[in-house]
This record gives C-alpha cells, structure tokens and sequence, in this order.
C-alpha cells in the first residue's frame, strides 16, 4: 500500500477524489486517504467509455475486502478512457492511486467547475 500523499498538481474533491487537469481532460481517481478508508481494493466497476458523468455523483464502484463504495464525480464531462489495468489489477489504486490508480480521463463539459475544487492544501486540512 502506498504511503500517504496529497500531490500539489492534483484537484481534490471533499469526497475524496482528485482531478488532473489537462486543458479540456481531466484524470480522475480516489485519493490516498480514500483508498486507505477501503482497505484492500478488489474489483474496480467503471463507467462505458462515451457515457457522461456529473459533478457531484456517482460514476463507478470500487469494492474492497470491506464495502462496496461509490466513486463521485469531481467534474462533468464523457468518459473517453478507462483505465483497463484496473480490471485484471485493483490493487493498483491502493498500491499507487494517483498513477497506476486512476480510473478515467473525462472530457469535460464544463470546465468552470474546476473553480470549486480544492488545492492540495485546503484538502489536507478538511480530513482533520
């Protein structure tokens, strides 16, 4: 299992998702302290590539030796890639969940969103 870490490039969500931001195409992914929560990942359900996500909602599930737990949306948008490595391997978003880990790459459809995630900082102050 990873150690813990909030990368200053990322975008959090307060649900415990983050988003990398690339123009139009954000990454997206559960963060260190969402991931640690789960305990050990073992199946990873992800949305159909071309279906669209909404800010705020659930978008995928991520079962764990512990629970079934939804993954909310940070921003809205289509899914244009699932991480397909994450189907034969989860244990990759505990084991790296800001690399390996991601889930999607979403076009986003409205990209004044951003404005309402937190930065790192601000992130690491609301898990205390």
């Amino acid at each position: 299992m990873a150690d813990a870490s909030y990368p200053d490039e990322l975008l959090y969500h307060a649900d415990h998702d983050w988003a990398r931001i690339d123009g139009d195409v954000a990454t997206f992914g559960i963060t260190w302290f969402a991931q640690d929560a789960l305990g050990e990942v073992v199946f990873f359900d992800p949305p159909a590539v071309g279906s669209t996500v909404t800010k705020d909602e659930s978008y995928a599930e991520v079962e764990s030796v512990k629970a079934v737990s939804d993954v909310i949306a940070p921003l809205s948008g289509e899914i244009i890639e699932v991480n397909a490595e994450l189907g034969d391997a989860p244990e990759g978003i505990n084991d790296d969940p800001y690399e390996a880990g991601w889930m999607v790459k979403v076009k986003l459809s409205d990209p004044s969103q951003i404005e309402q995630l937190l930065d790192q900082s601000a992130y690491v102050a609301s898990l205390t």
